[in-house]
């Protein structure tokens, strides 16, 4: 229960299990964490993790499930989504809760440009929770700021250059953290059935402002190069990444570059009763725990 919503009581005793697929990723491993401090039986299910789930296997899906009362999905980024499947086949489970990790946007036309029209494999994965007949919560993040530290970015940070699509516009990043609070709470607590979270961080950053806020820490400071989308889309092929997979990355800049990421919004307070972390409380710990040595 979060120390600042006393309205809100605990739904799950230490007798529940809850099933966290992704268990390994960003916000999945970081749930797993969370719901464990609480005394939660919890399942951390990936490829690689303690409970072997594979989306591309169903034949992984039932024993994961097994005697599971709630769930945090961690969805498969491809279009038709097998999230419908998995939802119904959880439900049939006996799985009474469901929390959904979407996107900031999915609801909006043309965020993504011409990816994910209609919202894609999230909108499919929204359409599944709501008409489950189980409880739900949708989580909606922004941009992550642990892409500076331990994802897409980190490489040109350490380099000491970061040549991103973005031109001059600015997102609100999203602590990992606060989503992992927002979904550990969403399972384990009364008062979020049937909300959708629009997670944002505090303030809106440039790409060369978050730079700059590393450099304040470290004392070393990556420069941002901002380059066309085509020369971007060319150098991931160049890397070796196939072409609709590079169309879809560089397709995911564009919320960056019109700012569409910047508002600041509302969810995580309403989800945890506080303010969002900064990206400056994001800096301090991820230095503090080796991510550009």
């Amino acid at each position: 229960m979060t120390q600042t919503d006393a309205t809100r009581t605990d739904t799950m005793s230490t007798g529940n299990t809850v099933l966290v697929i992704g268990g390994t990723g960003k916000t999945g491993r970081r749930t797993v964490a969370r719901l464990r401090e609480l005394g939660v039986e919890t399942r951390a299910a990936s490829r690689s993790g303690e409970t072997p789930f594979d989306w591309a296997d169903r034949t992984t899906w039932q024993a994961a499930l097994d005697e599971v009362d709630a769930v945090y999905i961690v969805p498969l980024d491809t279009s038709p989504s097998p999230t419908p499947a998995f939802v119904e086949q959880a439900v049939a489970s006996g799985v009474r809760r469901l929390v959904l990790l979407s996107a900031r946007g999915v609801d909006v036309p043309g965020y993504f440009g011409s990816s994910y029209e209609g919202g894609g494999p999230h909108t499919e994965g929204e359409a599944a929770v709501r008409s489950s007949g189980a409880a739900w919560t949708i989580l909606r993040p922004g941009w992550f700021a642990q892409n500076f530290s331990e994802g897409v970015f980190l490489d040109g940070v350490r380099a000491g250059e970061l040549a991103l699509p973005t031109g001059g516009g600015a997102a609100a990043f999203v602590d990992a953290d606060d989503i992992a609070a927002g979904a550990a709470a969403a399972l384990t607590e009364d008062g979020h059935d049937g909300e959708v979270y629009e997670l944002s961080g505090p303030r809106a950053l440039g790409i060369a402002d978050v730079l700059d806020e590393i450099a304040k820490v470290t004392g070393a400071r990556a420069a941002y190069v901002p380059v066309e989308e085509s020369a971007f889309r060319a150098g991931l092929v160049a890397q070796g990444l196939p072409e609709e997979e590079a169309a879809l990355w560089t397709d995911a800049m564009k919320p960056i570059r019109t700012s569409q990421e910047a508002p600041v919004t509302d969810g995580v307070r309403r989800a945890l009763g506080r303010p969002p972390r900064d990206i400056a409380d994001f800096v301090r710990d991820a230095s503090a725990a080796g991510a550009w040595d």
